[in-house]
């Protein structure tokens, strides 16, 4: 080699260009975030059979995910946190009993507890209230991005049907009717964009028509509730507990929220639409 030659110039005509790794969406992976002073867990999306078939990367089965899961907690993402309360964004994300139970275990292994449940899944609502966890349950976003034709009020979501009793620390929002066969504990809530009704004891607080909707009601075999709204109006419950219960109905008239008889309300509304018919 001549002493006139660059060193530095033959090194880099010898080099090969780096191999650039394509990054991953971390909206696909399993992931730990802070906002708002709580700790969210997010799982990714379900996607459709297409997408999959389009990218092989999105199909993301259980088994990944709980990989994905417990490589979060053993790696330490959560260490700098000091919040105790887990809030699961599932969304879209199909999820049963056991699958909920494993993620809460995993999750207490490293001093974190499960305490809500986000998703849009009618199948997951159900199966975290029935376990005993906090849900809030949006209208999945295939729903809300069908042209809607102009009403008075936002369509809602398919009733939701929940057998159990919903105890303290725990409330269930969705944006449809809510219907509980079951009594709602005080110290808990229920909050509904239509109609609730309690085949039991209502001790919590209840809120229908959350979006905004005056007719919705708010139904119980025993009316006993710390605090009712119904839209933006707000009532608390009777201060002397009634010698004899019956079914009641919240509703709004003239002066504010009323209760009445189930009966009652029941003849009222038959004879208005009689009238009006």
């Amino acid at each position: 080699m001549s002493l006139d030659t660059p060193i530095s110039e033959s090194i880099i005509t010898k080099s090969e260009s780096p191999v650039i790794s394509p990054e991953i969406d971390p909206n696909l992976q399993v992931r730990f975030k802070t906002e708002a002073g709580r700790l969210l867990l997010f799982l990714p999306p379900e996607n459709n059979r297409e997408d999959i078939e389009t990218n092989a990367n999105l199909n993301n089965t259980w088994t990944e995910l709980w990989q994905q899961l417990k490589h979060r907690l053993n790696g330490g993402e959560h260490a700098e946190q000091d919040y105790t309360e887990v809030y699961l964004m599932a969304e879209n994300r199909l999820l049963d009993g056991r699958q909920l139970q494993d993620i809460a275990e995993a999750l207490t292994e490293v001093q974190l507890q499960l305490k809500r449940v986000k998703t849009s899944r009618r199948q997951t609502a159900v199966a975290a209230a029935m376990a005993g966890y906090s849900v809030d349950q949006d209208v999945e976003r295939e729903t809300l991005a069908q042209p809607v034709l102009e009403t008075t009020t936002a369509p809602l979501a398919e009733p939701l049907y929940l057998k159990m009793t919903v105890r303290s620390g725990v409330d269930i929002r969705h944006p449809g009717t809510i219907v509980i066969v079951g009594d709602v504990n005080p110290g808990s809530s229920v909050i509904a964009d239509g109609d609730i009704i309690i085949w039991g004891r209502l001790r919590g607080n209840a809120h229908a028509g959350a979006k905004g909707n005056p007719n919705s009601l708010i139904m119980a075999l025993q009316m006993e509730p710390k605090l009712i709204r119904i839209a933006d109006q707000v009532a608390r419950g009777p201060e002397i507990t009634p010698e004899h219960f019956y079914p009641e109905v919240a509703y709004i008239n003239t002066t504010g929220i009323r209760i009445s008889p189930a009966k009652e309300v029941a003849k009222a509304r038959v004879l208005t639409l009689d009238i009006n018919g």
